[in-house]
C-alpha cells in the first residue's frame, strides 16, 4: 500500500498523476473514473424488480385467494379462476408501481442532498457532488465542510479536522503539509491526511485525492456507518399498529359473514371464496404502504418549492410546528449586502448602488468625490478587498459572488472605485491568514507589498476591534485611541445600526520584524483603528407576507442573529415581527441570554421576538426553553456551530445555498434558496400531506366499512348473495386504487394556515374522524343492501339483475364519497374539479365499472346484466345520498 504521508508533495503529484497547480483536466478525470469508479460507499442490495414485484402477493390473504382461485379452477369454475386472478395480478402490479416510485423517489432524494466539495479541474475551481470525485483531484475544503475523499494535505491554515467517526477522538485533529518519516503510524497520528467523511472545524486547507469510495479509510469500516435502513415514521408505526387491529375486526366480521351465511343455507364453497373475496378487499394491509406514497410525493411536491426533506418525519412535524426560530441574513433578507454608508475619522461617506451591480458612486455631504483623491477612503477600500476570502466573477456590469455576502459586499464597494481584488493581489502578497471564528469574531490576514512594507489587517465586529487598536486613523494623520476618538467610534456605530445596517470595522499595523505571528491573538493586538463599513441586506419582499401567514395559523416567527440589537430590532419592525410599541421587551441580547438559565429563560422566551447578538451556542438554550414550553420548534442554522441546535429543534432546518455540509447533515429540512418563505410554503405543505393521508384512511376505512355491512346485513336478514366474490375483487379494484391515490395529491384546502398547530400527539381520528368513516360506511353498505332489496323482491327470479344493482350503487356510492372526504366541513365547500387527478380517477373508474356491466364478453365474467335506464335513476338516487344527507345536516347546524 502507497505511504502517501512519507511522501514529499512532488512524490505525491507525481504517483497520482496530477498537477497541483491547475488540478486535473477532462480526459485525466474520464480515465480514472473508468479506472476507479464512482466515489461512493456501496449499499446493501436492493431488492430487484421482479423481487418487488413477487412481494405483493406474500400476504397471508391473498395466498388463500389465490389458493381458492385453484380450487375453483379443479372445480370446473375456469371463468372465475381466471378473472380474480387477473384482478390479483393487477392489484400486485399497481402496488409494485408504487413501491418502485417510492423508492426511486427516496433515492432522488439521497442524490439531490448529496454532499458538494470544490475542485481544481483545467485551472478552475468548481462545485461537484463528492461522487464525482477521482484520486489526483486537487480539493479545497474550510471550516464547516465535509471532508469527501481521502486525501494528502498539501495545504493547511490553522486547519482542525475531527475524526472522531474513524479514530474515537472527539478533539480535533490539528493538520499539516509536512511529511511523516513514521512507516506505519496509527490513524490519529497521520496529520498530514485527511479521511473521507470526517468535518473540518477550524482554518481551511487543500488536499489532493488518494483514495476514493470503498477504498478509502471510511470504506474499509463501512459496515458501521451504514444507515441506509428504512425507518418507519410515527405515523406509519401507529397505522401500522391501527392496521393490525382492523384486520383482526376484519377478519371477525368476514368470519361472521361466512358462518352466518353458511347457516342461512348458502353453499359452502361459495361463502369461503365469498369471505376470502370480502377480507382480501376490506383489510387495509396496504394503509402504511399508502402513506409512504403520500408522504413521498408530498416531499416531491416540496423538492419543487425548494425544500428537501431528509428525514420523513419531519413532513409530520411541520404540520405541528408552533415555533420559528429563524436566522436574518439571508433566510429573511435577500443576502445580498451592499455598503450604503463608509466611516472614516469623523467623516461619513454614502455609496450608492444596491445588490451586486457595479453601478454607484462615492459622495460626502451629497457632493460627488473621486475617491482617488481620498486617501482614506482609498486605505479603507483596498484593505476590506485584501482582508477577504469571496472572490467576485464580473460579466458585464452584474457580478457573480462566490463567498460570503458580507464580504462580498466589500469587494463590489471596492470595485465601484476601481479596486479589483484580483489586481489588487498582484500588488500585495498575502503570507499567512488567521481565519474567522465565531469566538473571536475577526478576521485578519498578513500581506506584504512590492516595496516589501509586511502589514495586518484586519476586519471584524466594531465591538470587538476597537479593543484591539491603540491609535486611530484620523484624517490622514494617527492618533492614539482616547474617550473622544472611542466615543466617536460608538457613536458612528451606533448611528450605523439605527439605520438597520452591519457594521463592519477595518483596522491595520506594520510588522517591522521578519517573524510572522503565530496566532491570531499575536497578530491582532496593537492595531490602528482605520474606518467602518455599513452595509444593509434588504429584506426580501416575500418574507412579511409569510411570517403574517404563519401567525394566522398559530406559529410565531422569532428572528435570531448575530447583528447589532438595533439593527436587528429595525429588520425585524420592517416584517412585522415585532408588535408596535413593544419592541424593547420583544428584543433580548446574546449578553442577557449568557446572565440566564435555561429555566429562567422559559419564563420570558414566549414574549421575544428577536435574539440579537447571539452566537450558535445560545440558540441551543433558546431551542430547549420553547421546548419546555410545550412548543414544537423548526430552528434555522447554516454554520457548524448551528448543527447542535439544527439536532435538537424538532424540525432542524439548514441552508441549501450557505450551510455548510454538518448543519446538512443535522438538519431534517434543506431549503435550496435560504428563503424563509420556503418553511412557510413547507409548513403548509407538511399540514397538508397530513390532512391528504387523513382524507384517504376515511376514504379507504369508509369503503371497507360499507363492503363488509352489506354482506353482514343480508346474512342477517337471510338474504341472498348481494355480491359475488369476483364483484367484491373488482370494487376494491377501482374504488381504492387510483381514487384514494389522487386524495394523495390533493391541494390544501383554504384555511389550511388559519388553522392552529396540530398537537403532536393528536390521534389519527381525531376531529371527529372515527364518527365519519363508521357513519359514512354505515351508509354506504344500507344504501347497497337497499337497492339489492329493492329489486330482488320487485324480481326474485332475476339475482344477477339485484347483485349487478348492489354492485353498481356500491361502487358509485364510494366514487361520490370521495369529494366528501377532501373537506372536514362538507363536500359543498370545495369546488370538486379542483384536483383533477381525482376527477378524472373517478371518471375512470365509473367507466370501468360501466364497462363491465355492458359489455357481452365481461358480463359473464363478473356476473354482471345490463341496468336498464330507470334503474339508473335508483342507483344515482340511493349513491348520493350518504354524502348529502350527512352534507346536509352539517351545513344545517352550521348555520344554526
Amino acid at each position: 500500500m502507497l505511504k502517501f504521508h512519507q511522501m514529499k508533495l512532488e512524490e505525491v503529484e507525481q504517483t497520482l498523476h496530477t498537477n497541483i497547480t491547475n488540478g486535473l483536466t477532462r480526459k485525466a478525470v474520464h480515465k480514472k473514473r473508468e479506472k476507479f469508479g464512482w466515489n461512493e460507499l456501496s449499499e446493501g442490495e436492493r431488492p430487484s424488480a421482479i423481487l418487488l414485484f413477487f412481494n405483493q402477493f406474500k400476504d397471508f390473504m391473498v395466498l388463500v385467494l389465490l389458493a381458492a382461485t385453484l380450487i375453483s379452477g379443479l372445480l370446473g369454475e375456469y371463468l372465475d379462476a381466471v378473472a380474480i386472478m387477473v384482478i390479483v395480478l393487477i392489484n400486485g402490479f399497481l402496488g409494485f408501481l408504487q413501491e418502485n416510485k417510492a423508492e426511486k423517489s427516496l433515492q432522488a432524494l439521497k442524490n439531490l442532498s448529496a454532499p458538494q466539495v470544490t475542485v481544481l479541474r483545467d485551472g478552475e475551481w468548481q462545485k461537484i457532488n463528492s461522487k464525482e470525485v477521482v484520486p489526483g483531484d486537487i480539493i479545497k475544503f474550510a471550516s464547516g465542510d465535509r471532508i469527501g475523499a481521502d486525501m494528502r494535505i498539501i495545504a493547511a491554515n490553522n486547519l482542525e479536522i475531527e475524526e472522531s467517526a474513524l479514530t474515537g477522538e472527539s478533539i480535533p485533529a490539528p493538520k499539516f503539509t509536512e511529511p511523516i518519516a513514521e512507516t506505519n503510524p496509527p490513524l490519529g497520528d497521520l496529520a498530514n491526511m485527511a479521511f473521507k467523511g470526517t468535518l473540518v472545524t477550524r482554518g481551511n486547507g487543500v488536499g489532493v485525492v488518494t483514495a476514493i469510495g470503498m477504498s478509502t479509510v471510511m470504506g474499509n469500516i463501512a459496515g458501521m456507518i451504514q444507515t441506509a435502513e428504512s425507518v418507519m415514521t410515527p405515523l406509519q408505526r401507529r397505522l401500522d399498529q391501527l392496521g393490525k387491529i382492523l384486520i383482526s375486526v376484519a377478519l371477525v366480521l368476514t368470519v361472521l359473514v361466512v358462518i352466518t351465511g353458511i347457516i342461512h343455507g348458502h353453499d359452502v364453497y361459495t361463502m369461503f371464496l365469498a369471505g376470502v373475496s370480502l377480507a382480501v378487499a376490506a383489510i387495509p394491509e396496504g394503509l402504511p404502504a399508502i402513506v409512504t406514497i403520500a408522504l413521498s410525493l408530498g416531499v416531491q411536491r416540496m423538492i419543487r418549492k425548494n425544500a428537501i426533506v431528509r428525514k420523513l418525519p419531519a413532513v409530520e412535524t411541520l404540520g405541528c410546528a408552533s415555533i420559528i426560530c429563524s436566522d436574518k441574513t439571508g433566510t429573511m433578507t435577500q443576502n445580498k449586502m451592499t455598503v450604503t454608508k463608509i466611516w472614516n475619522g469623523g467623516k461619513d461617506w454614502d455609496v450608492t448602488g444596491t445588490g451586486y451591480h457595479l453601478e454607484g458612486e462615492f459622495f460626502y455631504q451629497d457632493h460627488k468625490v473621486d475617491v482617488l483623491k481620498e486617501k482614506t477612503l482609498q486605505q479603507l477600500l483596498i484593505f476590506g478587498a485584501l482582508c477577504n476570502n469571496a472572490s467576485v466573477s464580473v460579466t458585464g456590469n452584474e457580478v457573480e459572488l462566490d463567498g460570503d455576502p458580507t464580504e462580498g459586499a466589500l469587494l463590489i464597494a471596492a470595485l465601484k472605485a476601481g479596486y479589483e481584488k484580483q489586481t489588487l493581489l498582484n500588488e500585495f502578497t498575502v503570507e499567512k491568514e488567521y481565519p474567522f471564528d465565531s469566538e473571536r469574531k475577526m478576521m485578519s490576514v498578513l500581506v506584504k507589498d512590492r516595496s516589501g512594507r509586511r502589514l495586518i489587517i484586519s476586519k471584524g465586529a466594531p465591538d470587538v476591534l476597537i479593543t484591539k487598536c491603540q491609535r486611530a486613523l484620523w484624517g490622514e494623520t494617527v492618533k492614539p485611541i482616547n474617550d473622544f476618538i472611542r466615543k466617536e467610534v460608538d457613536g458612528a456605530v451606533e448611528e450605523l445600526a439605527v439605520q438597520a445596517l452591519r457594521t463592519i470595522a477595518v483596522g491595520c499595523k506594520e510588522l517591522h520584524s521578519p517573524d510572522i505571528p503565530q496566532t491570531a491573538q499575536e497578530a491582532e493586538s496593537g492595531l490602528t483603528f482605520i474606518g467602518l463599513f455599513g452595509m444593509i441586506d434588504p429584506p426580501r419582499p416575500e418574507v412579511k407576507a409569510a411570517v403574517e401567514e404563519c401567525r394566522q395559523a398559530g406559529i410565531k416567527t422569532i428572528m435570531i442573529t448575530g447583528d447589532h440589537v438595533v439593527t436587528a430590532r429595525a429588520i425585524a419592525k420592517q416584517l412585522g415581527i415585532l408588535e408596535t410599541g413593544k419592541e424593547s421587551r420583544n428584543v433580548m441580547d446574546g449578553q442577557m441570554l449568557d446572565d440566564m438559565s435555561v429555566q429562567e429563560l422559559e419564563g420570558t422566551v414566549e414574549d421575544v421576538g428577536v435574539f440579537a447578538r447571539v452566537s450558535p451556542e445560545h440558540k441551543l438554550k433558546i431551542v430547549k426553553a420553547l421546548q419546555n414550553r410545550g412548543h414544537v420548534v423548526a430552528m434555522t442554522g447554516d454554520g457548524v456551530n448551528d448543527a447542535p441546535a439544527i439536532k435538537a429543534a424538532d424540525i432542524g432546518i439548514a441552508m441549501g445555498i450557505t450551510g455548510t455540509d454538518v448543519s446538512k447533515e443535522a438538519s431534517s429540512l434543506i431549503l435550496l434558496d435560504d428563503n424563509f418563505a420556503t418553511i412557510k410554503a413547507a409548513i403548509k405543505e407538511g399540514r397538508n400531506i397530513y390532512e391528504n393521508i387523513r382524507k384517504f384512511i376515511r376514504y379507504l376505512l369508509a369503503s371497507n366499512v360499507g363492503e363488509i355491512l352489506v354482506m353482514l346485513f343480508a346474512m342477517l336478514l337471510y338474504l341472498p348473495l348481494p355480491l359475488v366474490p369476483i364483484q367484491i375483487l373488482w370494487v376494491n379494484l377501482v374504488t381504492d386504487g387510483l381514487p384514494a391515490m389522487a386524495l394523495g395529491l390533493d391541494q390544501p384546502e383554504e384555511n389550511v394556515m388559519h388553522r392552529k398547530p396540530r398537537h403532536p400527539k393528536e390521534g389519527v381520528f381525531a376531529r371527529k374522524l372515527g364518527w365519519k368513516i363508521v357513519s359514512r360506511g354505515f351508509l354506504i353498505g344500507i344504501v347497497s343492501l337497499i337497492a339489492f332489496i329493492i329489486v330482488y323482491r320487485r324480481d326474485p327470479s332475476d339475482l344477477s339483475y339485484a347483485q349487478t344493482i348492489a354492485f353498481t350503487t356500491l361502487v358509485l356510492s364510494q366514487l361520490i364519497h370521495v369529494f366528501d372526504c377532501r373537506s372536514e366541513i362538507s363536500v359543498f365547500s370545495r369546488n370538486p374539479f379542483e384536483n383533477k387527478y381525482l376527477v378524472w380517477a373517478v371518471i375512470s373508474s365509473a367507466l370501468l365499472t360501466v364497462a363491465v356491466i355492458y359489455i357481452p364478453v365481461l358480463q359473464p365474467i363478473f356476473h354482471t346484466v345490463p341496468i336498464l335506464p330507470l334503474d339508473w335513476l335508483l342507483v344515482l338516487g340511493l349513491s348520493c345520498f350518504p354524502t348529502f344527507l350527512l352534507a346536509g345536516s352539517l351545513f344545517s347546524r352550521k348555520n344554526k
